[in-house]
């Protein structure tokens, strides 16, 4: 399975008390396991920088990786980046 990075912006509008943050998370992952079962969640964090969100998935297909970003972008109101990305040690062997 590839290790895939979404990064994730919330748009100002998309809700009007923070405390709406964890319903609407709620809504996504729903759609997300519904949706895209080859896509396994490891990991998510809020950070205070150019993204709100960052979440680390696994997944085998691309496709599906692509279609849990478009559901983020659609039901949470979200600008989305999706980066592949490859363990350091396995990188470095590859070189």
């Amino acid at each position: 399975m590839a290790t895939y990075i979404i990064l994730s912006r919330i748009a100002p509008d998309a809700i009007k008390d923070p405390k709406d943050l964890k319903g609407l998370a709620e809504i996504v992952e729903k759609e997300i396991k519904q949706r895209c079962p080859g896509v396994k969640w490891k990991d998510s964090f809020a950070t205070l920088g150019r993204f709100d969100v960052v979440d680390i998935v696994e997944a085998a297909d691309a496709k599906e990786v692509e279609r849990a970003a478009m559901i983020i972008r659609s039901k949470a109101n979200c600008s989305t980046e999706t980066l592949f990305a490859t363990p350091w040690e396995e990188f470095l062997a590859a070189l």
